[in-house]
Order: structure tokens, then C-alpha cells, then sequence
């Protein structure tokens, strides 16, 4: 009997991930060893330590193109540029939950409390600093999109997808002033989640009888000769689309975006809008690049018309929104759209604005999110928009700050989101995918409407006795609006480094 031979694995390409789940287990043990008033500052330190690291690794590993674990794991240009921007909007996003994390009955209630549910729980949990079990699955989220935009074989991409998705759930359910609400979206999110990853599942095993492997070199193989009824291979594509699709909040698969935004914590949600929409198209890219180049001529079509209908969705029922954090995730929504016009362009502008396009929204994202955690009363964040009529003139800092936002949103020139729209939509244009691009333009228009909206309100209205305060930022909270304003505005301007690198970096290892 022949041993069995174990695949070579490369582990400094694999250091980023390894370094995120080793500390996120670690973090399981601080919660357990650890007393609860030194927890706080043990996990996010320890957090962002563990980013730190992860990102070195990456930046070590930079040029390397290889399949490693028996063809498992892909490191190459696109891995690296996309697990890169992860880390950076994972540690900016860190310090939203960091800083509010620490306040004394803070945005987050302790797991313990949501199970037990007695009222005596949850006044302890209300007494003490909020829930410290936020960072570990923050970081063991993290590591699972790393994985995912860097699988190589469609069930190495399921359990990535699983590793990330499961931590969020429990995210979710985490707020403290809002528990019904919070609880409800996260049971939305994780049931609707759930449905989306058996479809991923059901969509692998089809792939598997159609090409006979479940690496994407063998599915790109069998797309070029084909064997088997090409049946399997369309209705596996489309199974794997869906999960695909709902985690990156595409219609129709986007329903739940907009209740989940609501209901999770604020800082949860600024991860989500940000690390999650990256990861999602990261393995949307990888999938659609590598594996079924083959058949673009008839995905290409279909997947446009779902990019219209996003952009639609999204632009339409934003102008309808009277809350602020539905009011972002409807624009999470249609900027989803206008990404998947980059993609769908399928030569390497499109892939290359693509990234741009991820990285610059998630910076803006971030910041708009934690904008919204400023805005509050004795009741905790006041979201619905008649209450930030006035804001203007009680803190104009804060309103020229979100005002700023908006206008990148909306892609007024000089900001990051008027370059990375024509980034996508040039790139679009060349892929001969121009009537998206008129759609695109079209709905950008319908979009500003509601940006514009509050930036009227919040200058031109009149403040009234219920207008709430903007608090003072902690020093995170600070450096995170910081981050997330300059970046925006950089791109903007001087966006030639980013460009050029993700334009280096715009090349997949088969």
C-alpha cells in the first residue's frame, strides 16, 4: 500500500490568513481566561496587531504567483491587491467598533445576555462595556473573506464562504438599544444566507458531473470541451450566481440588505457595506475570469440585465428612504451595480477598475457609517432623516464632512466616486458593454436625488427641539472619519498610484 502523499503547501503565501484564524482563536481564549474589565483592551489590541500582521505578510508575498494545497488556494496579483484592501477597510473598520465598543453600555450586548434573555442579564449587560466577543469573530470574518478571494477550487471558496458568513450572523444579533430589531435582521439574514449557500452547494455538485473536478483550471477546461450536457454546466453557473450574488447584495437577491443594514450595529454594518462587498466580487471575479471565460457570450447578457435591474433598484427606492442607514443601504445596493458593469466588461480595465472601484467605495462607506454613529439622543442613534434637519448649523464640521460623502456618492468630480464611475464605465466601453454604461449614467443621476436631499436638509432646514446632538468622536471614531475623508478625496484628485497598481496587479494564475 503506497503512503499517502500530502500536497506541498506554501505557508508563507498562506501567512495572512493563517495569522487571522491563529489570533481569532486565541481571542475565543482571552473571552474564556481573561476577567471581563481587561478583556477590552487585550482584544483590540490584540486585533489589530493581527491585522498589522496579516497586511506585512501580504505586502511580504507581493509578486508571487502560484496554487498552493493541492491547487486549493491561488495567490496571485488579484488575491493579494483584494485580501490587501480587505485588511486595510477590516482595521479602519475595527476602530468604529473599537471606540464604541469600549463606552460603558455601548452598542453591543453581550451573546450570553441574547441567549439567556432575562431582564436581569440584560440590565448586567446594559451596566457593562459591550461585548467583547465582537473582536474574535470580527477577525475570524476577516480571515474567511481572505480565503474566499483566494480559492481555487469551488469547495474551498463554500467553506470559506461558511467562515465568513457565520461570524457575521452572530454580528448581527449584537446591538443593545435595539435588540428586537437587531435579532430580526440577523434570523433574516442568517435564513435567507443559508438558502444562498445550499444554492452555492447545489451549484458545485452540478459543476462537478459536468467537467469531472472541482478546481477552477478542470471547470475552465470542461467550459472549453465540453463533455458533458451542457445543461449542468449553465444551471450549476447559475446556482453558484446566486450565492454569489446575494452576498454582494445584487437584485433580486439584494431583499435583505436594507433590514440587516438597519437592524445590526452601526460599526457591523460600516464592515459589511465595506470588507464584504470586496470579498464577495473578489471570488465573483476569480469565478467569472478563470473558471468560465468559456461561456461569456451567454452569461454576459443575462448578468447585465441583473446589473440594470441593481442599478434601478437601488437608485428608485433610495429616493423613497425616510432612515439613513436604509437610505446607504440602497446605495450599497445600486453602487453593487455599477461594480458588476466593471466586471462585466471581462478584459483586464475591467478587472483592474473593478478593485479600484471596491477600495474606493469602501473607504467612503466607512466614513458615511461612522458619521451615523455620531448622530444620537438619550434613545441611542437618531437614523430617521426628518431628525437631521438643522445639523448644519448645530455642528457644521460634521455637516461638511457628510455632505462631502454624498457628493462622492453621488460622483461629483474631484472625489473618488466620480473616478472610480468613469473607471468601470470606460472600462465597460471597451468591453463593448456600452449600453450598460448608458443605464449606469442614467441611474447615477436618479441617485444624487436623495444625496442631494440631505444635504439640502442638513444645511437649509431649520433645527427644531428634537434635532439630536452630534457627539464627540473618540480618538478611533476620529481616525477613521479621518481616514475615510482623505482617501476619498485623494482618489479623487491624484487617483494614478491606485490605478496603476491595481492595473500591475490585474492578472489571475491559472
Amino acid at each position: 500500500m503506497e503512503p499517502v502523499k500530502l500536497p506541498a503547501i506554501d505557508y508563507a503565501a498562506l501567512a495572512p490568513m493563517l495569522i487571522l484564524f491563529g489570533v481569532a482563536c486565541v481571542g475565543v481564549v482571552v473571552e474564556a481566561l481573561v476577567p471581563r474589565r481587561s478583556r477590552h483592551g487585550v482584544q483590540l489590541g490584540l486585533s489589530f496587531l493581527a491585522i498589522l500582521a496579516s497586511f506585512v505578510a501580504v505586502i511580504v508575498v507581493h509578486g508571487k504567483h502560484t496554487i498552493t494545497i493541492g491547487g486549493a488556494v491561488a495567490v496571485d496579483g488579484p488575491t493579494l491587491f483584494l485580501q490587501g484592501a480587505i485588511l486595510v477597510l477590516g482595521a479602519v473598520s475595527l476602530m468604529l467598533i473599537g471606540d464604541r465598543s469600549t463606552e460603558r453600555g455601548g452598542p453591543f450586548v453581550a451573546q450570553a445576555a441574547i441567549t439567556v434573555g432575562s431582564q436581569k442579564d440584560l440590565q448586567q449587560a446594559g451596566d457593562q462595556p459591550g461585548a467583547t466577543e465582537v473582536y474574535p469573530l470580527t477577525i475570524f470574518a476577516l480571515g474567511g473573506m481572505l480565503l474566499f478571494v483566494s480559492a481555487n477550487d469551488l469547495l474551498t471558496m463554500f467553506v470559506a464562504l461558511e467562515v465568513f458568513s457565520l461570524p457575521l450572523y452572530l454580528l448581527c444579533a449584537l446591538a443593545r438599544r435595539r435588540r428586537l430589531l437587531s435579532q430580526e435582521a440577523a434570523l433574516k439574514y442568517f435564513l435567507l444566507g443559508s438558502y444562498a449557500s445550499a444554492f452555492f452547494l447545489f451549484g458545485i455538485a452540478l459543476i462537478y458531473g459536468f467537467s469531472g473536478g472541482i478546481k477552477l483550471s478542470v471547470v475552465h477546461a470542461g467550459v472549453t470541451n465540453p463533455k458533458q450536457s451542457e445543461v449542468l454546466l449553465f444551471a450549476g453557473l447559475a446556482l453558484l450566481a446566486i450565492g454569489l450574488l446575494f452576498k454582494a447584495a445584487l437584485a433580486p437577491f439584494h431583499v435583505w440588505t436594507p433590514d440587516v443594514y438597519q437592524g445590526a450595529p452601526t460599526p457591523i454594518t460600516a464592515l459589511m457595506a465595506a470588507c464584504t462587498k470586496v470579498a464577495a466580487f473578489g471570488a465573483l471575479l476569480r469565478i467569472l475570469y478563470v473558471a468560465f471565460e468559456g461561456v461569456r457570450w451567454d452569461f454576459q447578457p443575462i448578468l447585465g440585465v441583473i446589473a440594470v435591474l441593481t442599478m434601478l433598484v437601488g437608485a428608485v427606492l433610495a429616493v423613497t428612504q425616510t432612515d439613513m442607514k436604509r437610505l446607504l443601504a440602497y446605495s450599497s445596493i445600486a453602487n453593487a451595480g455599477y461594480i458588476l458593469v466593471g466586471v462585466l466588461a471581462l478584459n483586464q480595465a475591467g478587472l483592474s477598475s473593478t478593485m479600484f472601484y471596491l477600495v474606493a467605495y469602501g473607504f467612503s462607506v466607512l466614513a458615511a457609517f461612522g458619521i451615523v454613529t455620531l448622530v444620537r439622543d438619550a434613545d441611542g442613534e437618531a437614523t430617521h432623516l426628518s431628525r437631521w434637519a438643522g445639523l448644519g448649523r448645530k455642528s457644521p464640521l460634521f455637516a461638511v464632512t457628510f455632505s462631502f460623502i454624498l457628493l462622492a456618492f453621488a460622483g461629483i468630480p474631484l472625489t473618488s466616486g466620480f473616478t472610480s464611475k468613469f473607471a468601470v464605465f470606460g472600462a465597460a466601453v471597451q468591453g463593448g458593454q456600452t449600453w450598460l454604461v448608458i443605464f449606469g449614467v442614467i441611474t447615477s443621476m436618479l441617485i444624487a436625488f436623495p444625496y442631494l436631499r440631505v444635504v439640502v436638509m442638513l444645511w437649509f432646514s431649520e433645527p427644531s427641539e428634537s434635532t439630536p446632538t452630534v457627539s464627540i468622536p473618540g480618538f478611533l471614531t476620529s481616525a477613521a472619519l479621518a481616514i475615510g475623508v482623505i482617501v476619498t478625496l485623494v482618489l479623487g484628485v491624484i487617483p494614478g498610484p491606485l490605478i496603476e497598481l491595481t492595473h500591475n496587479a490585474a492578472e489571475f494564475v491559472r
